[in-house]
């Protein structure tokens, strides 16, 4: 007897790896790639310089579509993502017409072929695939949701939402924005999850720095506004211990001069870093530390993956209460929380775990444990679900 046709499912997504071992977030790669043993897997993605329109990665096939006429100004999306691309370039907003219009093009020429759609963030993937009678779900992460919630957006996001087979979010904060744009939707919140095999203490190196005998400080992130890395530089005169800041963005050039004024050996720019890196240098870290804040256009942490990672690799967490970040975090417990902006709260937290044993080790193995919930074993297994009843 002839074996049951695989569902065919196309994932759209507008933050994607561009080549094998690339920097950019890769969590709609994991979800993408975990799911092809019960689905024949497409991904759909925005083509960047020096990317390949098709290749297989890990099992998914991956689409990578055109959307100016000059490839080499196709710069919209990587790295990093739309909005804080077009607010370190102005003159990026004007590709997004051309974005949208091939997006819309190439979802009209291949849509045929699949039974569902996964489209990942409102904007653009979400709204654009509302145009079209092919079922669909859509998964807000974070500033997607939360911002450009005035005028035809607005409406085109409330669309979106309505037309969707199923919507889901990454946290119980997004579930609650989604509400306000449209009160009678029931989000699913399933948080983007997190390949614990891949993080561990098991991946330290001692002195991985050249901290010596200084302890880590370690911040992970795109060095935009909602971090709020400022705001841990400036804790950073405060406490006895080496800063390491890994990530790029706009904010960059601002704060390492803001760096100088604390001192050259105390804070350490890496820049960006592969997965592989990533490990050990999370591991190889004492203290993992996200001072997220409400931006000034409402933009805020969806959950905040890198908290995930951070705990996974056994380190404990000290965390500003923005977004979706308490939904992880729980004060005392498995992390500890601060105000948003609160220089002094971030400092008396940090030197808290650096100064008490007892603390730190409470803090590190209550997240270990937490972070077994986020495994992406469970992710995969409630989309699946969901798209198998679609």
């Amino acid at each position: 007897m002839e074996d049951k046709r695989k569902k065919k499912l196309l994932v759209t997504a507008s933050t994607f790896p561009r080549w094998k071992d690339d920097t950019e977030p890769r969590f709609v790669l994991d979800l993408a790639s975990h799911m092809t043993d019960e689905f024949d897997v497409t991904v759909l993605v925005p083509a960047a310089p020096g990317a390949k329109n098709r290749e297989v990665l890990e099992g998914v096939e991956v689409i990578r579509y055109h959307y100016f006429p000059v490839h080499k100004w196709e710069t919209l999306c990587y790295p990093g993502a739309i909005v804080p691309r077009i607010k370190e370039k102005k003159i990026r907003a004007l590709l997004v017409p051309f974005l949208l219009l091939s997006l819309y093009f190439h979802l009209w020429k291949i849509l045929p072929e699949y039974d569902v759609v996964h489209a990942h963030w409102l904007i653009p993937q979400g709204i654009v695939q509302s145009f079209f009678k092919k079922p669909y779900i859509v998964t807000g992460h974070g500033g997607d949701v939360v911002s450009l919630n005035k005028g035809i957006i607005k409406k085109l996001k409330m669309k979106c939402l309505r037309k969707a087979g199923r919507v889901t979010v990454v946290s119980e904060y997004l579930k609650k924005r989604v509400q306000e744009l449209v009160p009678e939707i029931e989000p699913e919140v399933i948080s983007m999850g997190v390949d614990t095999r891949k993080f561990g203490r098991q991946y330290r190196v001692e002195n991985y720095f050249g901290q010596g005998d200084k302890k880590v400080v370690l911040f992970v992130g795109r060095l935009a506004e909602k971090k709020g890395v400022a705001y841990l530089i400036e804790a950073m005169k405060q406490i006895d211990a080496l800063l390491v800041i890994v990530g790029n963005g706009p904010l960059r050039k601002t704060l390492e001069e803001q760096a100088e004024q604390v001192g050259k050996d105390r804070i350490r720019f890496l820049g960006e870093k592969t997965h592989e890196e990533l490990k050990k240098i999370y591991a190889s870290a004492d203290i993992f530390v996200a001072p997220s804040v409400t931006a000034k256009d409402g933009d805020q942490e969806g959950l905040g993956l890198v908290l995930l990672e951070a705990m996974a690799s056994g380190l404990p967490v000290v965390a500003s209460k923005s977004g979706g970040i308490t939904q992880i975090i729980k004060d005392g417990e498995n992390g500890l929380l601060c105000e948003e902006k609160c220089v002094w709260q971030l400092a008396e937290n940090i030197c808290a775990l650096l100064n008490d044993e007892c603390l730190y080790k409470k803090i590190a193995e209550n997240g270990n444990r937490t972070v077994k919930a986020y495994d992406y074993v469970q992710t995969t297994e409630k989309y699946m679900q969901i798209i198998n009843h679609m």
